[in-house]
């Protein structure tokens, strides 16, 4: 069939736009890719970053932060007005061994609805599904303070676990929509640090608070689920108004400029989602469970998260056994855990940048350290201070561990659903360890300082380090290429502009 010269002329024309205009069209219909993104300095590609880092990285770090508040409020209160008429445990008629299931409901429940919620994010927009996830925990939370007895108190747990399934893949989902997988351990840092300060914000909350116990005919625990409970649906309104969607997406126009928007998407690698990807895709959901490295980080995290959330709901109990403190001081030993957690995450996140070393390489560290201080907890005849030594360095190595993780985890999805899907499907099978790991320190264990559940908590993270070897060899050449990548990267902007050669396939 003939084709009008005109026709062609005019096509070509279209295709060769200036910058300015090309970042209007499709990715797809750009005349060079590399052309573009070379049209960029270092310091525009830093000006544009800023503005995302701004849009996402405080916000994201103040709904994990809430979410993780109203999550660890259940070992708080557990020693609020502990041995008193007005604790939790007597007003509820409930022995330690009942209350552990607390937490453990709360996770079954949170396995269930993972998958489910994850895969609506795309349809029903982040910011429309993160404000209805926090805004119906934060009422089921303040619903906490109602219940009479423990059967109320397991169906709160299961309802909240329902509702605030889906937080965080859904984040980490949208986020490798603006970020490249080589940069995911900056959101990653900020959401793990507002984290990590949950518990230090949570324990004085819990000692504020502390001092109502009464008021009103409301006992302290009453309060904490209560006031957290309002905070959190006060702040769902705050997250409707203010998270993006997607760099191409309507409301993005209003902070980016059409060529911003293009770049945003066009530096990301293949693997990326993208803002005009379908809202389902069904090839994806069955290439992620037929992939072995899906099954292999599943095991990491499900091991790790045995040891570390035994630990972090055990850790309110331990620290007042230890007798440094009586009430309500006793909430005031679980800040320095905390507070060295967090410091240590933000020294992760500066390393990750340097690319010195590949994601694997720097968890190998991390588990060897936390394994290192769970066998701390576990020995006999340890004096008090080293077994608090031990919960603040085995806490601290726990949570950073995830840094690096996440990112390294992040680097193999491919596509919306696929993203959406494995994220889910690895917090949720990752999330078993919440349920088993507070079942391990039952009032049985407990007359040696839980030796025997520490015990298992340790082993649980040495074979987490033997999961990440086997994870690291079946990802060994995307996280080197990840690293070359990433050094070039870091090479290009030294000299002030954006480096556009190969990038890195999945």
């Amino acid at each position: 069939m003939a084709t009008n010269p005109n026709q062609e002329s005019k096509a070509e024309e279209g295709g060769i736009k200036h910058e300015h205009t090309a970042a209007r069209s499709s990715s797809s219909s750009l005349p060079d890719r590399e052309a573009f993104l070379s049209s960029f300095t270092a310091e525009e590609d830093r000006k544009i970053m800023r503005k995302v880092d701004k849009r996402f990285l405080l916000l994201i770090g103040l709904m994990y932060i809430l979410k993780n508040i109203d999550y660890i409020n259940a070992a708080t209160v557990k020693v609020l007005q502990v041995g008193q008429p007005r604790n939790i445990l007597k007003e509820l008629n409930m022995t330690a061994d009942e209350y552990n299931w607390v937490q453990s409901i709360y996770f079954i429940s949170y396995i269930v609805f993972e998958v489910p919620s994850n895969l609506l994010l795309k349809k029903m927009t982040p910011r429309n599904w993160q404000s209805r996830i926090i805004g119906s925990w934060g009422l089921v939370l303040a619903c906490h303070a109602a219940v009479r007895n423990k059967q109320g108190l397991y169906a709160c747990r299961f309802f909240l676990g329902m509702m605030e399934a889906g937080l965080f893949p859904g984040l980490a989902a949208q986020l490798l929509s603006w970020y490249r997988s080589d940069e995911m351990g900056k959101p990653i840092m900020w959401m793990f640090g507002f984290q990590n300060c949950a518990g230090i914000v949570g324990s004085l909350i819990a000692y504020g608070i502390s001092y109502m116990n009464g008021m009103c005919g409301l006992s302290a625990w009453q309060w904490v689920y209560l006031l957290e409970g309002i905070y959190t649906i006060l702040f769902a309104g705050v997250v409707y108004l203010v998270l993006p969607d997607y760099p191409k997406s309507k409301r993005s126009a209003k902070w980016l400029t059409p060529r911003e928007q293009e770049y945003l998407e066009l530096r990301l690698t293949d693997n990326a989602p993208r803002t005009d990807e379908p809202a389902f895709n069904k090839a994806e959901v069955l290439a992620s469970l037929k992939d072995p490295r899906t099954y292999a980080f599943c095991l990491s995290q499900i091991l790790m998260n045995l040891g570390g959330y035994g630990l972090q709901w055990q850790l309110p109990t331990v620290t007042t056994n230890l007798g440094f403190a009586g009430l309500p001081r006793n909430q005031l030993l679980n800040i320095p855990p905390s507070a060295a957690s967090v410091l240590a995450i933000i020294f992760a996140g500066w390393f990750l940048k340097k690319a010195w070393l590949t994601r694997p390489e720097f968890i190998m560290f991390l588990c060897a350290g936390a394994f290192a201080f769970f066998l701390v907890l576990c020995v006999n005849d340890v004096s008090r201070t080293a077994t608090y030594i031990a919960c603040i360095f085995g806490t601290m190595f726990y949570s950073v561990y995830f840094i690096p993780f996440w990112a390294w985890r992040s680097a193999s999805l491919k596509g919306a659903t696929g993203a959406a899907f494995t994220l889910a499907f690895q917090s949720c099978i990752g999330q078993v360890g919440g349920v088993v790991g507070p079942q391990l320190f039952q009032s049985k264990y407990a007359h040696n300082g839980y030796k025997v559940s520490f015990a298992i908590c340790a082993a649980a993270i040495g074979a987490s380090w033997l999961a990440n070897c086997w994870t690291w060899y079946l990802t060994r050449k995307n996280e080197n290429d990840i690293q070359r990548v990433r050094k070039l990267r870091i090479q290009a902007n030294k000299e002030g502009r954006v480096w556009s050669g190969e990038d890195v396939k999945l």
